[in-house]
């Protein structure tokens, strides 16, 4: 058998391919903050998130001794058919939930969920395990109250570069306790799935100062909770993995749906021409056209119009012998 990318590449309209290389053309590559002093810069000169309308209801969610705020948005159009959490990017270091509640609110009324965006605490003055922790900490509590707060106890979750990492990393955990029945779906976007620099798009980023700030204390950087794409995998829900051609972390991407796949998980993965590690953040048509793709997707699911996986006994320490 012979796979070529093409045969990856998500249906997209020619034109907006074109409109998306013109615009990636026309714009200066970013990079994330080098050190200590360029985060605290950073972190001081992002601007402020734009408000949804109607806002978020900010309160605290927690499981166990762990205890996160998460904001909440509730549908216009009627009662939740689901509930999604989502799990905001920024390199472990960067950004917070509020900077998602446009996004969020949209979701909430174009798939009538409720969305919870979870405030995890960040890198480096709180490394791993503390983001791990709070994400399993909001999964554990929707487990525990969806059903009597949003009328409804099937889930689905998602997140976008770190986002997705934690994301995965949280469904890890919850099916090596037996938790992970409930969530009919995953939506992960341009994930980081290798934080230990030795796959090849794990090398290409092994100089990015995220790496130290979030796990460089860590003596093994391949157990699954930092590097996904070690762990052993099996027993998740239906996945859409959503990146670009032109991502740095292509590969890993490629390599985590095939783990997903040769695993026994229901696994989909959209590529996007001409696009960049962020994409489906950027102003573009074809950002947008991801973004409805991944709707419509995480809908199908939400609706069980596809089956969900079984429940997964419990389980402990499950790696991928290396």
């Amino acid at each position: 058998m012979r796979l070529t990318l093409d045969a990856l590449l998500a249906d997209v309209p020619a034109e907006q391919v074109e409109a998306a290389r013109e615009f990636y053309a026309s714009r200066t590559p970013g990079r994330g903050p080098g050190g200590p002093a360029e985060l605290r810069r950073a972190r001081a000169q992002r601007s402020a998130p734009g408000a949804a309308d109607p806002p978020a209801v900010e309160e605290t969610a927690g499981a166990g001794e762990v205890r996160v705020p998460v904001r909440v948005f509730t549908p216009a159009g009627g009662p939740p058919r689901g509930v999604h959490l989502d799990i905001h990017g920024g390199g472990f270091f960067m950004d917070s939930a509020a900077r998602g509640d446009r996004r969020n609110r949209a979701l909430a009324d174009a798939l009538r969920l409720a969305v919870v965006s979870v405030d995890y605490r960040l890198a480096p003055e709180h490394p791993w395990p503390a983001a791990p922790d709070d994400c399993e900490a909001a999964a554990l509590w929707l487990l525990d109250v969806a059903r009597a707060r949003f009328g409804t106890s099937r889930l689905s979750i998602g997140g976008d570069s770190a986002g997705a990492t934690l994301a995965l990393a949280t469904l890890l955990r919850l099916r090596d306790a037996g938790a992970v029945a409930h969530f009919a779906g995953a939506v992960l976007q341009f994930g980081t799935y290798d934080l230990s620099a030795r796959t090849p798009a794990g090398r290409r980023i092994a100089d990015e100062y995220f790496l130290q700030a979030y796990a460089g204390h860590a003596g093994d950087r391949t157990v699954p909770d930092v590097s996904p794409v070690y762990g052993a995998l099996d027993g998740l829900p239906p996945t859409l993995l959503i990146v670009g051609s032109e991502d740095v972390l292509l590969e890993d991407n490629l390599a985590m749906a095939g783990r997903l796949s040769a695993a026994g998980n229901d696994v989909e993965i959209r590529v996007y021409p001409a696009c960049p590690h962020g994409f489906t953040g950027h102003p573009t048509a074809l950002a947008a056209t991801a973004l409805r793709d991944a709707r419509s997707w995480l809908r199908d699911r939400i609706d069980g119009r596809l089956p969900t996986p079984p429940p997964h006994p419990p389980r402990q320490g499950d790696t991928m012998e290396r």
